[in-house]
């Protein structure tokens, strides 16, 4: 994995930084950031968290959480996604996660692209989620979190059905948000939702 080869070079502990509901249309976003102890710590089993099954990802984030050196999480609501745009509410989750953290990284790794504005070092990484560990474990670990929310708020608006598409834009989804217009929780800056107009209470 990369992180090996920046540990080797003297510019660890490195940190990994995912998100997940970057492009969903309901429900919040969550970035996280990972620092895994470079030994002791098996990585064999990390992937990219859409490469693992549920089942899969629901084992792998206790080992991940109790594991890690450190671990940041940062969730912005959807009406923030609104109210910032998509683009800078990421950047900031992002760059949060990596602040939130409670161990100084030498180095960071961001899945797909750089993430203006950090103070310490890092790189962007086309399928960064696959190359490096540490942003496999923060791609998990963000998936499972933001699935749990969905599921909470699926109890919440049991209309929605959010435990079954997870707030994306499936065929389903657009059909429910066709028939009966948004909640809440939906980003309404999103074309596929503003198109709607009754919003459902609790």
């Amino acid at each position: 994995m990369y992180d090996d080869m920046l540990i080797a070079g003297g510019l660890g502990p490195v940190a990994g930084v995912d998100e997940a509901g970057r492009g969903a249309c309901a429900g919040p976003l969550v970035a996280v950031a990972v620092i895994l102890p470079p030994e002791s710590f098996d990585t064999s089993q990390l992937d990219d968290s859409k490469n693992l099954s549920e089942t899969q990802r629901e084992r792998l984030y206790p080992i991940i959480m109790d594991g890690a050196l450190a671990v940041s999480q940062v969730i912005i609501e959807a009406g923030d996604c609104d109210t910032w745009g998509i683009q800078l509410a990421n950047l900031q989750a992002l760059r949060r996660a990596v602040e939130g953290l409670a161990v100084t990284p030498g180095f960071v790794l961001t899945d797909g692209f750089r993430v203006p504005g950090l103070t310490v070092p890092n790189l962007g990484m086309w399928k960064g989620d696959r190359l490096s560990a540490s942003v496999s474990a923060a791609s998990i670990i963000a998936k499972v979190t933001r699935d749990r929310i969905m599921d909470d708020l699926d109890r919440a608006y049991p209309l929605y059905q959010f435990a079954k598409h997870k707030g994306y834009a499936t065929a389903l989804h657009q059909q429910i948000l066709d028939t009966h217009g948004p909640c809440p929780q939906h980003r309404f800056s999103y074309r596929n939702v503003a198109r709607t107009t009754t919003q459902e209470e609790p």
